[in-house]
């Protein structure tokens, strides 16, 4: 029984000095909410930490947007390798990049933010081979001029 457990510490050793067992994850950071005044360009920004090395032609970057209501999720923006602003949609013609992959930034612009633009705006990133990690949240309120916002706390 000694001679099997002394087995399986050198394999499980060796696997951890091979770099099979490192655990990464890839870590991103918001403002977490946001207030903006209605007709007026907002900047989410979404910043991010990799364990690996950045490389522009591999990270991938994604934005959605949950509404407060029940409506559905809805895709704000894409990268990968360049901008890819939506098509169709609400952010049609309304979103910009604003970030730097090698600064490690993963922010964008929203132009003229209407009220239909309150929600949860979710950035995710990845920088292959580090893919896992939490998503970065960003709650924004768009109010009228001078209008005070109290934030609730997410539940």
């Amino acid at each position: 029984m000694c001679v099997k457990g002394l087995y399986v510490f050198t394999v499980l050793s060796g696997l951890a000095a091979s770099g099979v067992l490192q655990v990464s994850g890839i870590r991103i950071y918001t403002s977490g909410e946001m207030e903006a005044v209605n007709g007026t360009d907002v900047r989410l920004k979404c910043t991010f930490q990799s364990s690996a090395p950045i490389n522009p032609n591999s990270v991938v970057i994604s934005w959605t947007f949950r509404p407060l209501t029940q409506g559905r999720e809805e895709s704000v923006f894409h990268y990968q390798q360049r901008a890819y602003p939506p098509l169709e949609g609400i952010f049609r013609k309304r979103v910009v990049w604003d970030g730097d992959i090698m600064g490690r930034d993963a922010s964008i612009i929203i132009r003229q933010v209407k009220f239909t633009y309150n929600g949860t705006y979710i950035c995710q990133v990845k920088n292959p081979p580090d893919v896992h990690g939490p998503v970065g949240e960003i709650r924004l309120r768009v109010v009228y001029s001078g209008q005070q916002i109290h934030f609730q706390p997410m539940l």
